[in-house]
């Protein structure tokens, strides 16, 4: 089963995003940054999602992120799914922080479940069938409005969303040019898929 090995942000100053992610979130390997200038503009048709468990995470992990100096999209609040809140570091990524309950069962903590990277899509049927025919399975799968993969030894679990319905739960509007300014890393890579996503050979083992 093919998965994600790694997850590479293309940034204007790899120092201070790696300070921002590791002060904001906790997170050092999981998210790869390199300095590019790659012009860009809008929405850039992805998003990373942290799952945690409780509303009173989503609030510590959201209100670090902004005193790291993220930039508020959706302040945290309940929903039918859930809560959870939208923040866009100073990298210009936009990531949601959010959770399935809906009351505290403990003190909040900074402890994040899982990371989901977010494909925008024009159409998610053909992407799903892209995807699987490179080796990755399929976990859950709404018609077309969206697709899950297993993430297997992961760190990352990839999903996919109809572009505009992304944008819409994010706060932003769906129009962007330019680069994605995301590499993607894989067992099933190097490619590029219908959206112009990129992916590169990468394995989850590191190389002595």
């Amino acid at each position: 089963m093919a998965s994600i090995a790694s997850v590479t942000l293309d940034v204007a100053d790899p120092s201070a995003a790696d300070r921002f992610y590791t002060t904001a979130f906790g997170l050092d390997t999981q998210i790869r940054l390199r300095a590019s200038e790659a012009p860009t503009t809008g929405f850039r048709g992805f998003t990373l999602a942290l799952t945690v468990s409780q509303p009173a995470t989503v609030n510590n992990l959201i209100d670090a992120a902004l005193d790291a100096g993220a930039t508020p999209l959706k302040p945290a609040a309940k929903s039918f799914w859930g809560y959870g809140g939208v923040v866009r570091a100073p990298d210009g990524t936009i990531w949601k922080v959010a959770t399935s309950a809906k009351k505290d069962t403990g003190p909040g903590t900074r402890r994040i479940d899982e990371i989901v990277l977010l494909l925008g899509v024009v159409d998610v049927v053909a992407s799903k069938r892209f995807y699987v025919e490179r080796g990755l399975a399929v976990s859950k799968s709404f018609s077309r409005m969206y697709v899950e993969f297993a993430a297997g030894p992961s760190p990352v679990k990839l999903a996919l969303y109809r572009r505009r319905a992304l944008a819409k739960d994010v706060g932003v509007a769906p129009e962007g040019t330019g680069s994605h300014r995301l590499m993607i890393g894989g067992d099933a890579g190097p490619f590029t898929d219908p959206d112009g996503f990129a992916w590169e050979a990468a394995s989850l083992t590191p190389t002595p």
